[in-house]
């Protein structure tokens, strides 16, 4: 049988090219404490995106705790049931109450027209998520922001190269945090990056991931340890030389996928707002036992799509009352996400959507 496909693999630059910074990591002898790599992977990501700023973190979950934490605020925040469970989890470990929102079923983002209906005086912020890096409607989210003077985490996550009019989608928001997860455009095996262009907020930023130092002396917030390591940046450094050519082969193979499964017009796709970075191929079907099929026939040939996001988190009953979220609900139930990644070959691809065509078409 052949090698398994998953759904996603690492963008992984050669390994030779890690090693030779691992060899200084070695010879300095410093491996954290915002070391030398950790201030480089820095800054080249700042130049990358052209953006002023971000503050490295050891994961993606963690940079959303940072930018609650960094925010002091205390309530109710509004955000997406459609979405990982990181999104939620960060929100309640500061001790808010996550308030949610039903999405747009074509986009899959929030729905914006739904925001202000959910705002009450116990609401202090908003944490859209823009899923599969397909960007939310920023001037909608922004406008209900400043109306209500409410700050915006964007969870962008899924959106390292993602745009919106020309620009880095990290520059939206009073912050914006990314993951560089194994699996994401950019990745440092584990990390994460809060963004913002509030200076204060960014110096604040750095002192919580440090333990709340300020300058090595003194103790001036309640920080924890959030620090990516030097090995963890060495990895995204590398990495960062090939993110160009892995966002042109993404759009490529989705561009290809879309191209045969849309011979079915009961396959429905992601509607796709301008800048998207085409991270994830996912591909909704007319309903829960079709999506299934499709799991048990590309299985039977050892490739494992993934139910993402599945189940909706609204209906995590141990951790939040559930509150129904019939858009959510259903396209969770129904969504499948393809194989996509770099190493992913054309035929792979072209492979896997005749089979997933063939199961629908039944």
């Amino acid at each position: 049988m052949r090698k398994p496909i998953y759904v996603t693999m690492p963008t992984l630059a050669p390994l030779e090219e890690v090693n030779e910074l691992m060899k200084g990591i070695w010879e300095s002898g410093i491996m954290t404490h915002n070391g030398p790599l950790v201030q480089r992977f820095e800054k080249e990501v700042c130049e990358y995106l052209k953006v002023p700023q971000m503050v490295s973190c050891c994961n993606g979950t963690l940079a959303l705790q940072m930018a609650v934490k960094a925010l002091g605020v205390k309530g109710e925040i509004i955000t997406t049931p459609f979405t990982f469970i990181a999104t939620v989890s960060s929100i309640m470990w500061e001790h808010c109450t996550p308030v949610f929102v039903d999405i747009d079923p074509e986009t899959l983002n929030i729905d914006p027209r739904k925001i202000e209906e959910r705002i009450t005086c116990h609401t202090v912020a908003i944490m859209p998520v823009h899923v599969f890096g397909n960007n939310c409607d920023f001037e909608a989210i922004d406008a209900i922001a400043k109306a209500h003077n409410l700050p915006v985490i964007y969870d962008a996550c899924h959106s390292v190269g993602s745009t919106y009019k020309g620009e880095s989608v990290f520059k939206q928001g009073t912050i914006s945090v990314t993951s560089f997860h194994a699996t994401k455009m950019l990745n440092t095996a584990e990390g994460g990056g809060v963004f913002t262009l509030d200076k204060e907020i960014d110096e604040k930023l750095r002192r919580i991931r440090f333990f709340g130092f300020e300058n090595h002396a003194e103790i001036v917030e309640d920080g924890f340890n959030g620090k990516m390591t030097e090995v963890h940046a060495a990895v995204g450094i590398a990495n960062l030389r090939y993110l160009d050519a892995a966002l042109a082969d993404r759009k490529e193979k989705y561009t290809r996928y879309k191209e045969i499964l849309e011979k079915n017009p009961e396959i429905l796709f992601q509607k796709i707002t301008s800048g998207c970075n085409y991270s994830y191929f996912p591909a909704i079907f007319k309903d829960e036992d079709t999506a299934l099929n499709v799991v048990t026939a590309l299985n039977a040939v050892n490739i494992f799509p993934r139910r993402y996001f599945y189940p909706s988190v609204n209906t995590f009953t141990k951790l939040v009352p559930y509150v129904p979220m019939p858009k959510s609900e259903d396209i969770a139930s129904r969504i499948l996400c393809l194989p996509l990644y770099k190493d992913l070959k054309m035929q792979d691809v072209e492979e896997i959507a005749e089979i997933t065509l063939k199961t629908t078409n039944k």
